[in-house]
């Protein structure tokens, strides 16, 4: 099996464990993130405004928005590392590619923490996602320039024990999902 299919197989059953959880969601998943981000408060962070079955950042977003600046990504174009345009509650938004809202008005900044989303994470920091590698491209520019926090942000049932992933993958620092903090410089 080539990498690629490993990843789609990997993306296949993680979705189906994401769309289970999606419907078990209560609406308070965030609350750990939230508690995460309060001890960054001021400091310019992306979030994302969910798709499909992704687990909803949106309150800790607001909640981190009373404090500092907030943005969401804003994919530029194939093969380009994502841009991330000033966010905050009740903002006027447009539709972006791939089902994601935007804001209709673009302010771009740049992020010191990334909350990341994702379809399948392990505890190790490893992650994998939708497979344009947008978030793999613009981790490696940031990090380049600064530290960069990448907070992956998703449901506990998309973690697995292992995933194929590639040497441009970027790691995450640490995962939050709706039961709590995991820390992948711990395990």
């Amino acid at each position: 099996m080539t990498l690629a299919e490993a990843k789609a197989v990997a993306r296949k059953a993680a979705f189906a464990r994401r769309k289970t959880a999606h419907a078990a969601d209560r609406g308070n998943s965030s609350s750990a993130l939230s508690g995460i981000l309060a001890g960054y408060r001021g400091v310019p962070l992306a979030g994302f405004l969910p798709i499909r079955t992704e687990i909803d950042p949106r309150p800790a977003m607001a909640e981190a928005a009373a404090y500092g600046p907030v943005a969401v990504p804003v994919i530029m174009g194939p093969g380009r590392p994502l841009e991330f345009s000033l966010w905050e509650p009740g903002i006027a938004l447009r539709q972006g590619p791939f089902g994601a809202m935007v804001p209709e008005s673009d302010r771009f900044i740049e992020p010191e923490i990334l909350i990341v989303p994702l379809v399948a994470f392990t505890r190790q920091g490893g992650r994998l996602g939708y497979g344009g590698g947008f978030y793999d491209r613009t981790l490696q520019l940031l990090r380049s320039r600064r530290a960069t926090l990448a907070i992956g942000f998703a449901y506990g049932a998309q973690e697995t024990d292992a995933l194929p992933l590639e040497p441009t993958d970027q790691p995450l620092d640490l995962v939050v999902t709706e039961q709590g903090v995991l820390d992948p410089l711990t395990f």
